[in-house]
């Protein structure tokens, strides 16, 4: 309880208490808003200093992807099972070397692969018995002379002979579509035989698919057919 004297004194209070919150909330939204003008004057210099140090970013300029040639496109295809080539009953098969293509046969029957060789003959060079031979040239009646040092021996029972022959193996190094392989070869004269090139098991295995419904099942690189002249 205020006793009535003191009312007016006290009205006198609060009014001066009044004005004194309205002055302190002018003063606050003053300096609110010269904070707001100071910030966005700062965002600005920052924003404006930014513009002038960095650049646009620019796109880099689009690539011209070279067209391959022709040699390029064409490397020989060989299609594979579980990794393994799958070739047809019959295959280009190109000897590396004398670089010769021929018509080759395959056959599973066969436990050593076989190459068409005349005028073979045995020496012996730093110790190590050799063998010199010579390989048809494809639809001519010209031979390339090859030297190759013997890797084994091995006898071969044909139906037509009575007594075993004994064979000279030698490694050579060829193609079949984009296989590239080394492998043993016997030599053997296959003039009355269809194919100057017989693959057996010794290559087949773990390595080729037969696919017996096809021929040609693979293509050799073009650089090949091409200096054989052979494209297709």
């Amino acid at each position: 309880m205020v006793p009535k004297h003191d009312l007016k004194e006290l009205g006198t209070s609060m009014k001066s208490q009044r004005a004194t919150l309205v002055t302190m909330e002018e003063n606050a939204a003053v300096r609110h808003e010269q904070v707001i003008a100071q910030n966005q004057t700062t965002t600005q210099t920052i924003l404006d200093a930014i513009a002038t140090q960095v650049e646009k970013p620019e796109c880099p300029p689009v690539r011209i992807q070279n067209q391959c040639s022709a040699a390029e496109t064409s490397k020989g295809r060989a299609d594979r099972l579980r990794g393994k080539v799958i070739v047809g009953e019959v295959e280009n098969f190109y000897l590396t070397g004398p670089e010769l293509i021929y018509k080759a046969r395959i056959d599973s029957g066969a436990e050593t692969s076989s190459i068409d060789a005349r005028n073979i003959t045995r020496f012996e060079r730093d110790g190590n018995n050799w063998v010199r031979f010579d390989v048809p040239v494809p639809g001519t009646d010209t031979f390339v002379t090859l030297e190759k040092e013997i890797s084994r021996r091995v006898r071969v029972i044909q139906a037509s002979a009575e007594e075993a022959e004994r064979r000279v193996v030698v490694e050579l190094q060829f193609f079949i579509g984009d296989h590239q392989q080394v492998a043993e070869f016997t030599l053997a004269d296959r003039t009355n035989l269809t194919y100057e090139v017989l693959i057996g098991r010794n290559i087949l295995r773990d390595v080729m698919l037969i696919d017996v419904g096809k021929e040609y099942a693979t293509d050799l690189p073009e650089s090949i057919r091409k200096s054989n002249g052979n494209e297709s």
